[in-house]
C-alpha cells in the first residue's frame, strides 16, 4: 500500500497502463489532477478545445490499437467533450474520457460548472465510472481500460469528483480485476464456422464485404489470405477501407452511398457475402430489404448485437474476427479448387466492371479537381504514410479516388460523421507513430471546426499536413441542395473566409496555395519534409460534385453514376 492523494493515483495508475500521452485542458474542477501531472512522466498535449482532445485521444487509438486518454473539467469542459465520445462510440475507438467534477457534497445541487456527465454520456460510452472514494481510482482505472479495449472498443468515462481527487489514503493497484456481468472473449462456435465454409465453398459469385472489425482486430493477412486462396473478390464498407490493399488485383474499394460504381455493381451480382466486421449500416447497404435479397449472407463480428440487426444472416460467426478467419482457413481443403470455369468467369466479370466505369465516369476538364489533387496525392505519399480526412465531399471524395496501400493506415468519422474530426485526429496519430506522414484529406467547411489545433501541432512538434480542398462552400450540403431543392442554396457559402494561408501562418505553421498540379506536387514534396504543420490550400470548383451517389432511402442499384 502506498498512501497518496486521489489524483495522484490516478496518474500513477495511468502510468502502470503505459499511458504516453493524454491530451487535455485544464479546470477548476480538475486543478489536483492536473498539480499530480506535473510529477508524472506521461506528456500532456494541451489542447485548444476539449472536443479536439477527444478527437486526439481517438486519433491516437486507432493507430496505436490501444485506448487514448483525453482530460477536461466538470461542466463545459466535460460537455464540450460529449462530441469526441460519441464519435469513438459510433466507430467502436476505445478512448478513456476523465473528467473532473464538482465535489461530493455539491453534486446534484446545480453547483457551479456542474453537469451529470454520468447521465450525460451513459448512451454513448460502454461504461461511466465515478468514484466516491479516493481508494477506488486505481481499481477504476484499471477497469476503464480493459473494458475500453476488450471486445468491441469503446469509449469509457471516468468522472471524478474534486474532493475525491484531493483525498489521501492508502491505495492498491491492482495486476487483475474482474468486472461482473461482462464477458467480452467469445470464442466462436465450430458449428457456425463450418457453416460459414459450407456455403463459401458452394458460392459461385463470392465476395468479401470486409468492415472496420477487420482493422480493429489486425485481421488485415487473415482477411488477404482467405480471398487469395478462394480468389474472392473484396469490397470494403467505408470504416473498412484500407483493411485490404486497395491495389489489390482483387480489390474492388468501398461500396454504399459514396462507394466505388464497379463495387456497388458486383455485391448486386453475388450469390454469397462473406461480411467481417461489418454492421450493414444504411449508408454501407443502402435499402435494408434490397441488399443481399435471396442470398446467402455469413456474418463474422464480435458483438453478438449486430447479428441479424440489420441483416438477416445464414450463418453467425461470434468472436474475435481475427482467429475466426483462421479457423475458417483451417477448414477449407488444401486441394479445394472452386469451378475454374465459373471462377474465371467472376473474375472476369470484375475486370470488365471496373473498365466499363474508368471509362464511364469522367472527370471534370479544369487542370485541378478533387480526384486529380487525391491522385497526386497517393503518388507523392509513402504506402506507409498515415491519412484522416474531415467529413462531407472530402470524405467521399477520399472514399473514391484515394488508394489505401498499407493496411491500417486510413481512417474517419464514419459511424457520427463529424466535422472537425479529421484535424485532431491526424494529431494524435501523428503522436502514436511520428515516424511517418500523416496527411488530413479536409474540406473548408470542417477544417474550419477544428483549426485552432494548428497551435497544438505546432508548440506540440507534432507536424502534419492539411490537404484542404477548399470550394468555399460546405460542399456535401450544397451538392444536395442543387440535387435535390433546385439549386435553392441556404446556408453554405463560407465567402473565402478566412484566408487559410494567413490562418496558417498566424499560428506559425507554413502554407502553399496551389494553382495547379505542378505546385502542388511541389507544395506535397516540401511538405512531407518538413518538420512544422503545413497547410495546402487547394482551390476547387464550388460546383465540383461526388459522383458516383447513392441517394438516402434508395437502393445500391438506383446509383447515380453523374449530373
Amino acid at each position: 500500500m502506498v498512501e497518496m492523494s486521489g489524483a495522484s493515483a490516478l496518474m500513477a495508475a495511468l502510468e502502470k497502463e503505459k499511458v504516453e500521452y493524454i491530451f487535455g485542458l485544464p479546470g477548476g474542477a480538475n486543478l489536483p489532477i492536473y498539480d499530480a501531472l506535473v510529477d508524472s512522466k506521461i506528456r500532456h498535449i494541451l489542447v485548444r478545445h476539449e472536443q479536439s482532445a477527444a478527437h486526439m485521444a481517438d486519433g491516437y487509438a486507432r493507430i496505436k490499437r490501444k485506448a487514448g486518454v483525453c482530460f477536461a473539467t466538470s461542466g463545459p469542459g466535460a460537455t464540450n467533450l460529449v462530441t469526441g465520445i460519441a464519435t469513438a462510440y459510433a466507430d467502436s475507438s476505445p478512448i478513456i474520457a476523465v473528467t473532473g467534477q464538482v465535489a461530493l457534497p455539491m453534486i446534484g445541487k446545480d453547483a457551479f460548472q456542474e453537469t451529470d456527465i454520468i447521465g450525460v454520456t451513459n448512451p454513448i460510452t460502454k461504461y461511466a465510472f465515478q468514484p466516491r472514494k479516493a481508494t477506488e481510482i486505481p481499481e477504476m482505472v484499471k477497469k476503464s481500460f480493459y473494458i475500453a479495449e476488450s471486445g468491441r472498443p469503446g469509449p469509457v468515462l471516468l468522472d471524478i469528483p474534486k474532493d475525491v481527487q484531493q483525498e489521501v489514503a492508502n491505495m492498491e493497484f491492482p495486476d487483475y480485476i474482474k468486472v461482473r456481468g461482462y464477458n467480452p472473449v467469445v470464442d466462436a462456435d465450430l458449428s457456425e464456422i463450418n457453416k460459414a465454409c459450407e456455403l463459401l465453398l458452394k458460392a459461385e459469385k463470392p465476395i468479401i464485404m470486409a468492415g472496420g472489425g477487420v482493422i480493429l482486430s489486425g485481421a488485415f493477412s487473415e482477411l488477404q489470405a482467405l480471398a487469395e486462396l478462394l480468389s474472392i473478390p473484396v469490397v470494403t464498407t467505408f470504416k473498412g477501407k484500407g483493411a485490404f490493399p486497395e491495389n489489390h488485383q482483387l480489390a474492388l474499394g468501398p461500396i454504399g452511398m459514396h462507394g466505388h460504381a464497379e463495387a456497388n455493381k458486383m455485391v448486386l451480382e453475388a450469390d454469397c457475402i462473406v461480411a467481417i466486421g461489418a454492421r450493414f449500416s444504411d449508408r454501407t447497404v443502402g435499402r435494408f430489404d434490397e441488399f443481399g435479397k435471396d442470398i446467402n449472407v455469413i456474418h463474422f463480428d464480435v458483438d453478438p448485437a449486430e447479428i441479424g440487426k440489420n441483416k438477416s444472416v445464414n450463418a453467425a460467426v461470434i468472436g474475435d474476427v481475427k482467429s475466426s478467419l483462421r479457423s475458417l482457413i483451417k477448414l477449407i481443403p488444401k486441394n479445394f479448387k472452386r469451378n475454374e470455369e465459373i471462377s474465371k468467369l467472376w473474375l472476369a466479370r470484375k475486370r470488365e466492371l471496373v473498365t466499363y466505369y474508368e471509362d464511364s465516369i469522367k472527370d471534370y476538364s479544369r487542370e485541378i479537381t478533387a480526384k486529380k489533387s487525391l491522385k497526386k496525392l497517393r503518388e507523392i505519399l509513402p504506402p506507409e504514410g498515415i491519412v484522416t480526412t474531415e467529413v462531407g465531399q472530402c470524405q467521399m471524395w477520399a472514399s473514391l479516388h484515394f488508394d489505401v496501400i498499407t493496411p491500417g493506415t486510413f481512417f474517419s468519422s464514419t459511424g457520427l460523421g463529424t466535422m472537425g474530426f479529421g484535424f485532431p485526429a491526424s494529431i494524435g496519430a501523428k503522436a502514436a507513430k511520428s515516424s511517418v506522414p500523416v496527411v488530413d484529406i479536409a474540406g473548408d467547411g470542417s477544417f474550419s471546426m477544428t483549426e485552432n489545433s494548428l497551435a497544438v501541432s505546432v508548440l506540440e512538434n507534432l507536424p502534419v499536413i492539411v490537404f484542404l480542398l477548399n470550394n468555399q462552400m460546405l460542399g456535401m450540403v450544397a451538392q444536395w441542395q442543387r440535387t435535390f431543392y433546385n439549386r435553392r442554396y441556404s446556408g453554405v457559402h463560407q465567402k473565402n473566409c478566412p484566408d487559410y494561408c494567413k490562418l496558417a501562418e498566424s499560428y506559425g505553421a507554413q502554407a502553399f496555395r496551389v494553382g495547379s498540379m505542378d505546385e502542388l506536387e511541389k507544395a506535397l514534396k516540401n511538405s512531407i519534409k518538413s518538420d512544422v504543420a503545413t497547410v495546402i490550400d487547394i482551390p476547387i470548383d464550388p460546383d465540383e460534385d461526388v459522383y458516383p451517389f447513392v441517394a438516402p432511402g434508395t437502393g445500391l442499384k438506383d446509383m447515380i453514376i453523374g449530373a
